[in-house]
């Protein structure tokens, strides 16, 4: 395997964190989202420039700063990395031009303050993905933590204080409390904290010690919403739309998952994991969640805290195909970091358009809405397809092969787990659609003329349900980067 040495990775995370000063000190609003659509296109271009070495099996690796034998800050990028970066630093650039649309229509204020969280979270985001070791992925972890902060409570209002409090004391304190001292814990066993293909923690104590240091990183990183870990991200849904959208249906809440995923893979190691039998404990929790989030999300009258609890469901399938140990699970559940978040975001961009044009935010309230905005409740249909993962959507492909996974890992049960939760998502998405355009007159609540959002909004969630069905047909680079990482770890399909 090539190694290269090279400062790309830090400069990744550092262009979005830089853009943060020509934003605060241009007043003019067009000035500064220009500021925001040069750091993003740069911020991509440099992650795409590295993707070349990546797909052909290499890494790239870059050390800031070394602090003591075994502990340094320093990025790595690998080809799991570089599949989330990818992610990120795409919508990144989808998610700003609809955010001018959103916030410009409401009038919101604070415009300024709100697009320099975002590019620090976004630099957090790339921080966590090519983060080399546990306390690199630690530091942007907490990062992102502060900086989403001011996002999620950017209303300022009674109700934006609560949750943020309760953000705060899930994300926050879960970290500090679970996942600082069992890093601690990590080094005083294995002398490191650097990422291993093998993992490394086997036989470095006894089997009880292992597990309950495991659990502690998995409840630790809460960004994952793992039950009962997962409060916070409804609570969350009083931030604007854009946050919910890529923050907490791709940056955030991805960021979780695949710091529990590297912990899996990296720190432990599937021949760990086997030995100590946690497999089947992970897909019982993992499965718990998807089926009781569903369930909740079902009886969810606002349309964001269905989409919610849809997330929270759907983050647990990354968790629990890589909990499989199989080839095909671990494939099917990286690469539905990617698909869900195309499909997920198409979704949240729906809700705040609908909220933008017509101020309702509740599923009571839009029968006969797909009459009025046919372009976006049409993408609202492509979304819940993909999330529900039904062709001719990308979530399609990631569902079936964690579905392959299942039978390849002789796990039944969590194949019916599987369809059990996708007809629930079609349980929860399809009566949406369906009154949006198929209500009679009568049940009709708007007039039968066509009033979309601004094209600021409409255009970026046009862009995302269409790249959604592109992914049906051409899921790469993504398939190839989930195939290189299962590859390096127990030598994937």
């Amino acid at each position: 395997m090539e190694i290269i040495t090279s400062i790309k990775p830090f400069l990744a995370v550092l262009v979005s964190s830089l853009a943060v000063f020509g934003i605060i000190a241009c007043k003019r609003p067009n000035i500064r989202e220009t500021w925001t659509f040069g750091a993003g296109a740069l911020k991509l271009f440099i992650v795409a420039s590295m993707l070349p070495v990546i797909l052909k099996g290499g890494q790239i690796e870059y050390t800031l700063v070394r602090i003591l034998p075994g502990i340094a800050i320093r990025f790595r990028v690998d080809a799991f990395g570089m599949l989330f970066a990818l992610v990120a630093s795409s919508l990144w650039i989808i998610t700003s031009i609809y955010s001018i649309g959103y916030m410009r229509s409401l009038k919101e204020h604070s415009q300024t303050r709100y697009f320099c969280f975002f590019a620090l979270s976004l630099s957090a985001t790339i921080g966590v993905a090519f983060s080399a070791n546990l306390l690199t992925l630690y530091l942007f972890y907490e990062m992102l933590s502060l900086a989403t902060y001011p996002l999620v409570t950017h209303h300022q209002d009674t109700q934006a204080r609560s949750s943020g409090r309760k953000y705060m004391l899930y994300i926050v304190g879960s970290s500090i409390g679970l996942v600082l001292p069992a890093m601690v814990l990590t080094w005083h066993l294995t002398g490191t904290l650097e990422f291993s293909s093998i993992g490394i923690m086997a036989r470095t104590a006894s089997p009880t010690l292992l597990t309950i240091i495991f659990f502690m990183f998995m409840f630790g990183f809460a960004k994952a919403a793992v039950m009962p870990m997962h409060s916070w991200l409804p609570a969350a849904m009083v931030a604007p739309t854009p946050v919910s959208a890529l923050l907490h249906a791709v940056a955030v809440v991805k960021v979780g998952v695949f710091c529990v995923v590297r912990v899996m893979t990296k720190v432990f190691g599937n021949d760990c994991l086997a030995g100590l039998h946690l497999s089947p404990v992970i897909c019982f929790i993992a499965s718990f969640t998807i089926i009781v989030a569903s369930f909740i999300a079902l009886s969810q009258d606002g349309l964001k805290r269905r989409l919610a609890f849809s997330t929270i469901g759907q983050l647990s399938y990354i968790i629990l195909g890589v909990a499989l140990l199989s080839p095909l699970g671990m494939t099917g559940g990286m690469l539905h970091i990617a698909m869900h978040a195309f499909g997920k975001i198409t979704l949240f961009f729906c809700a705040g358009a609908i909220f933008v044009a017509t101020g309702r935010k509740n599923i009571s309230e839009m029968a006969g809405i797909g009459k009025r905005m046919p372009i976006t409740m049409g993408a609202f249909f492509i979304g819940s397809l993909s999330v529900i993962g039904l062709p001719p959507c990308g979530g399609f492909i990631s569902k079936w092969y964690l579905v392959l996974g299942t039978l390849e890992a002789d796990q039944i049960p969590m194949l019916i787990v599987l369809l059990t939760s996708s007809l629930l998502n079609a349980a929860y998405f399809f009566p949406i659609v369906y009154k949006a355009f198929f209500c009679s007159p009568e049940q009709s609540l708007f007039e039968n003329k066509v009033e979309e959002a601004p094209l600021w909004c409409l255009v970026p969630l046009s862009f995302t349900a269409i790249a959604s069905i592109v992914l049906f047909f051409f899921p790469q680079p993504f398939l190839s980067l989930a195939r290189i990482a299962v590859k390096s770890i127990i030598g994937g399909p």
